[in-house]
């Protein structure tokens, strides 16, 4: 107790010490006043005075013209750098020089003391664990690389992919479809370095060369099955089919959906051979369940990608069907997010209690929540009152319990995600989804909306409902947004990331708009007022001459008085007889 007693009190200490400091330089300053009007007669500052005056009569207007000109240039460039720099990286210049360097400098403390980060620790530790990361994830509607981003790129010559994109995606591949004993497989050899490669052709090129290693093995088959055999207990299964080489070739080869279904097809029947065997042989060691996890992952991404290509040529209830039947098959399996997928294609058939059903079991506190399953709530909310919502009438009699409930759901998935409704209500241009996504950012919303656009569109009234509700969302959150009012606060790193996944041509949308600095306004005006002065000491040279010995003057004036006053109190002598002394 003693120690506490001792430590509160060194710190209220502090605190008095640092609080004098703060107001020092006030005595300070009125103290150097006070010695320049003694001193005035030794230094001769009056005749200084005088001597500044009469040289400031002799300059011509001229003069004025090139320095407010000057000061109007300098103050320009100043603006355009600032502006420049608060566009790119979100902050001024001067203010981040100010608090990085010149803060120091000056003595400035950090107001958070000790006792005060002692008192807060069980905050810190609950919002730690409750603040959400700005993690990417993996678009589970991601497009097809050859079909439909490189037809793209061919037809507008734009890149709607980001290398950083890219990237994500080869090291998932590499996470998914390669294991540890892939070097006992020539084929999977090959595409263990394919799924490195940074050129698309190289990739393909390995691809292939995997595939006809195969072709070669299965037409040399009848002559190798003894080796094969005794490979096969030493080292595992040596000779396999190579599922993943089908794989690429149909995400990055395949330049319509039907032949990628056709490549995903053969890949199927190549993959369940492999996931057959590679589960018999699961418990035999380390290797072996390495083997089959990886297998795993190889047959759900197939059947997952032969659903969405279902769902692209038009056999909704074909890739409905596929998806509950891979969801129910592997339902630990939930890196994929296939229930996304599966709300998208219920929602085109328009089966509302059955997207109603997988919403029940998804939207659940524990789990983590996205665009897709926040909107999709809100749209059914809407559906049941969209068609008859208005807003004069809502005004006038109010709400009723089941409009406060889609308003309330809308205003949910607003604070989920705050760039959805822009592309919705098309206010903003859609691009091509990447392959990664965002939660709660950019990216996220440009997934959601793509996909989803229609069937907002499809529910007469509900695009209606959101436009005059969903900005109501941010009168609810706090600001700043340091707590949040449904969720989490919003993230603050969410704008750097979107711009590492969007491409170039893309405006990323940022939430929350962010203020414009001090400093950008200070020299607009700045630059503003003095590029005026210098037009109307151009034009009317006489008059702004009157106007500048006026505005001094009026300027001086209580400086002047209060001289006056403080000479008549002290005595003409002071400075004799302090010399004296």
């Amino acid at each position: 107790m003693a120690e506490v007693g001792s430590g509160s009190l060194a710190e209220q200490l502090k605190s008095c010490i640092v609080w004098s400091w703060t107001y020092l330089w006030t005595l300070w300053f009125f103290l150097m006043l006070f010695l320049v009007y003694i001193l005035r007669v030794p230094l001769k500052i009056n005749d200084n005075m005088s001597t500044v005056s009469m040289f400031l009569n002799t300059l011509t207007p001229k003069f004025y013209v090139a320095l407010t000109g000057t000061s109007s240039l300098i103050s320009g460039l100043i603006l355009i750098f600032e502006w420049w720099y608060f566009r790119k990286y979100g902050t001024s210049f001067i203010e981040q020089v100010s608090v990085s360097h010149l803060r120091p400098l000056l003595g400035g403390v950090d107001n958070t003391t000790p006792s005060n980060s002692t008192s807060n620790n069980g905050d810190t530790d609950s919002n730690r664990q409750s603040v959400s990361e700005c993690k990417v994830w993996r678009n589970p509607l991601n497009l097809f690389r050859g079909a439909e981003y490189n037809r793209y790129t061919w037809v507008t010559g734009r890149e709607p992919l980001t290398y950083y994109d890219m990237n994500l995606s080869a090291q998932d591949h590499q996470t998914f479809f390669t294991c540890e004993t892939d070097h006992l497989r020539p084929a999977d050899a090959i595409m263990q370095k394919a799924w490195r490669e940074r050129n698309p052709q190289a990739r393909i090129s390995a691809a292939h060369e995997a595939l006809e290693l195969n072709e070669i093995f299965y037409h040399w088959r009848p002559l190798l099955q003894p080796l094969q055999a005794k490979r096969r207990t030493q080292n595992g299964i040596k000779f396999t089919m190579c599922a993943t080489a089908y794989i690429l070739l149909a995400e990055e080869e395949a330049t319509t959906i039907v032949e990628a279904e056709r490549l995903f097809k053969q890949a199927l029947k190549a993959g369940e051979v492999c996931y057959r065997r590679s589960q018999q042989l699961q418990h035999h060691g380390a290797q072996y369940e390495a083997q089959h996890r990886r297998d795993t992952n190889v047959l759900v991404y197939i059947k997952r990608r032969l659903a969405m290509c279902s769902r692209k040529l038009g056999r909704t209830r074909e890739a409905v069907k596929m998806m509950r039947d891979l969801m129910k098959e592997f339902p630990l399996l939930s890196m994929f997010n296939i229930h996304e997928n599966l709300l998208e294609a219920l929602l085109e058939l328009q089966a509302y209690a059955d997207v109603q059903a997988v919403l029940a079991k998804y939207d659940d506190i524990s789990l983590p929540k996205s665009a897709t399953i926040c909107y999709t709530a809100a749209l059914l909310k809407a559906r049941a009152v969209s068609d008859k919502f208005s807003p004069e009438a809502a005004s006038r009699r109010g709400l009723s319990t089941a409009e406060m409930n889609a308003v309330e759901a809308i205003h949910r998935a607003v604070e989920f995600n705050p760039h959805v409704p822009k592309y919705l209500l098309e206010m903003k241009s859609l691009i091509l989804p990447p392959e990664h996504i965002l939660k709660r950012g950019d990216s996220e919303a440009i997934a959601y909306a793509f996909f989803h656009l229609q069937h907002w569109k499809r529910v007469e009234g509900a695009l209606n409902l959101l436009h005059c509700t969903w900005e109501g969302t941010f009168r609810m959150i706090p600001y700043p947004l340091e707590k949040g009012h449904l969720f989490y606060p919003y993230p603050i790193c969410t704008e750097t990331a979107d711009r590492e996944l969007l491409p170039s041509f893309h405006e990323v949308s940022v939430y929350p708009k962010k203020e414009l600095p001090f400093f950008i306004l200070f020299t607009a005006g700045l630059c503003s007022f003095t590029a005026m002065l210098a037009l109307l000491t151009h034009q009317f040279p006489e008059l702004m001459g009157v106007f500048a010995k006026a505005f001094l003057s009026t300027l001086f004036a209580p400086l002047n008085f209060v001289m006056e006053k403080v000479e008549s109190i002290l005595p003409s002598s002071l400075w004799h007889q302090l010399t004296r002394i």
